[in-house]
């Protein structure tokens, strides 16, 4: 790892940060002080909301941790498509007894608010989604002592990183649970994308700054591999979902393992842009008309989903997920940091000691 990665994470373990309530400050805090680098989640926050949880991670550990900022979206929606899905999604709401969302409720997610947060308070790091911010708001926080990375899924977004001036990407793989974060949401290239080890490898031969991989990534041995391919560290998201100290609704912990969930898919259905969950009935009837229009989808049917989740309907909720759910580990999350260590340091010796493979 690079030296300013080092001395963030003494294992090259980052908790993804998780929108929606899951990156709580006990997740966090916990990941952290097991050595791992632990992050919330600022989407779909207010700005002091953001720094409320800053301040009681703050009081949890005196290690390092992140923040996450969604970045604004363009006006790209299609208006007419939107009042297509809302009246499709009408039968949910009368089902739900409650009203669909107001779609104008808000593109930048109060992205520059957040941000002065930021520069007046720094943490340690700050990793941004759905795109990367100009040189000078990359510059500001380095001169506040913050580490940067954002998210990449082509070699190109990496470079874009790259020459903006962050410290790090992450090179978000296919497999990844939640939100893709591309730069731009193009419908046309539909549901395509590079595994995690195929886009690592890449990245690396396009850039100079460091790779935290991100994709499906549940067991050290996974670890070992994308550090292999020529990451600094990975990043895992849906390993750390089913922790004790997760914010997750207790359904969707348990929709990870549970045998009615065969599968994960990349939809539009639950927000407008792709994003991998478990495929359930909503996911099934929604997905295939679910236009190109985050956040207008996202506000439009954020009442759907919370009323899902608190009569326990799994299959109304957006159950996020990576392509390795089935290997989520109900663990305190400090555990879970420690026996992917030892995972990660027994396939390391492993490698170490075929350099050429298995004999024949």
């Amino acid at each position: 790892m690079s030296s300013a990665l080092t001395d963030l994470l003494p294992h090259p373990i980052v908790q993804a940060p998780m929108a929606g309530g899951v990156s709580v400050p006990q997740l966090a805090a916990a990941v952290s002080e097991a050595g791992g680098l632990g992050f919330l989640a600022a989407g779909y926050k207010t700005a002091d909301g953001m720094y409320q949880e800053i301040k009681q991670l703050r009081s949890l550990t005196r290690r390092p941790f992140g923040v996450n900022l969604f970045m604004p979206q363009p006006e790209s929606a299609d208006p007419a498509a939107v009042d297509v899905y809302a009246h499709q999604l009408a039968g949910e709401a009368a089902w739900h007894e409650t009203e669909l969302g107001d779609r104008d409720s808000g593109r930048d997610d109060g992205h520059d608010a957040k941000l002065a947060v930021l520069l007046d308070n720094p943490v340690p790091v700050v990793s941004f989604h759905f795109g990367v911010p100009g040189a000078d708001v990359l510059e500001s926080l380095r001169r506040a002592g913050t580490f940067t990375l954002a998210t990449a899924t082509t070699p190109d977004e990496a470079l874009a990183v790259e020459r903006a001036g962050a410290d790090a990407v992450i090179a978000q793989g296919v497999e990844a649970g939640g939100h893709q974060g591309t730069h731009r949401d193009n419908p046309e290239a539909g549901c395509a994308g590079l595994g995690v080890l195929t886009l690592v490898s890449q990245i690396r031969e396009t850039v100079n700054i460091p790779v935290v991989a991100a994709g499906g990534i549940m067991r050290g041995s996974q670890i070992a591999a994308v550090l292999a391919a020529g990451a600094a560290a990975a990043q895992l998201g849906t390993a750390f979902l089913a922790t004790h100290e997760s914010g997750a609704n207790a359904v969707h912990k348990q929709a990870l393992t549970n045998p009615l969930f065969t599968r994960t898919e990349l939809t539009r259905a639950f927000t407008g842009r792709p994003a991998r969950g478990l495929v359930n009935r909503f996911l099934r009837e929604h997905g295939p008309y679910a236009p190109a229009a985050y956040p207008e989808v996202h506000h439009l049917t954020a009442p759907l989903r919370k009323k899902a989740a608190a009569s326990g309907d799994a299959q109304g909720m957006a159950l996020w997920a990576g392509q390795g759910h089935r290997q989520a580990r109900e663990l305190p999350a400090g555990q879970l940091v420690e026996v992917l260590a030892a995972e990660l340091e027994a396939a390391s010796t492993a490698l170490s000691a075929h350099p050429k493979g298995p004999s024949r």
